[in-house]
């Protein structure tokens, strides 16, 4: 019995060791090195206060700001310890309801845009956490923002275009705008 006990123990003790404590602590600081900012959680500060992240999405409401994308996390938007999506399908009277109900609000808050609502203004992601929106659906909150600001709608569309991000090596993805980032910007002034 004892033959078998002790190489076991020293197994599971050798494992344990290198499992719990050697593999995290390598990751770990190879995440810190490679990817710090990341491995931090991409903490954005204003004033010395964090203000979010730059990678979860935050609800915006107010009219002078550019809004992001629906989240359908629970119970409260952009609630990154329940990241989900609504699960609705497009059929689903609920989903047609919400779009609805978000395109509505979309015009009552700039009832002079005739652009056509971008989808990504009206439909939750999968994750309900993004913190990008596309460059149609900021260039449609252009106009908005200008107004509200009293700043030229083409100060407001140059400041989308120098904090648009291209597809990934080109080609992967979709061209996009942080609104985080995009709304700092508006109130550092950058857009003046």
């Amino acid at each position: 019995m004892k033959t078998i006990l002790r190489p076991a123990l020293v197994l599971f003790l050798l494992l344990t060791v290198l499992c719990c404590v050697a593999y995290p602590l390598a990751v770990t600081g190879i995440g810190q090195l490679a990817f710090g900012d990341q491995a931090g959680g991409s903490i954005v500060m204003k004033d010395g206060k964090a203000v979010g992240s730059s990678l979860i999405g935050q609800a915006f409401s107010s009219p002078q700001y550019f809004w992001s994308r629906p989240s359908a996390t629970s119970p409260m938007p952009n609630n990154a310890e329940s990241s989900g999506g609504s699960n609705l399908s497009p059929a689903n009277p609920a989903q047609n309801d919400a779009v609805k109900q978000r395109v509505d609000a979309l015009k009552a808050a700039d009832p002079d845009n005739t652009m056509l609502v971008p989808v990504d203004l009206v439909t939750a992601s999968a994750s309900g956490l993004d913190p990008e929106i596309s460059l149609a659906a900021a260039y449609y909150q252009a106009g908005r923002v200008a107004r509200i600001r009293k700043i030229g709608v083409d100060a407001v569309r140059g400041l989308i275009g120098r904090y648009s991000q291209q597809p990934w090596l080109g080609f992967f993805g979709e061209p996009r705008v942080n609104v985080l980032a995009l709304n700092l910007a508006l109130d550092r002034g950058d857009a003046r």
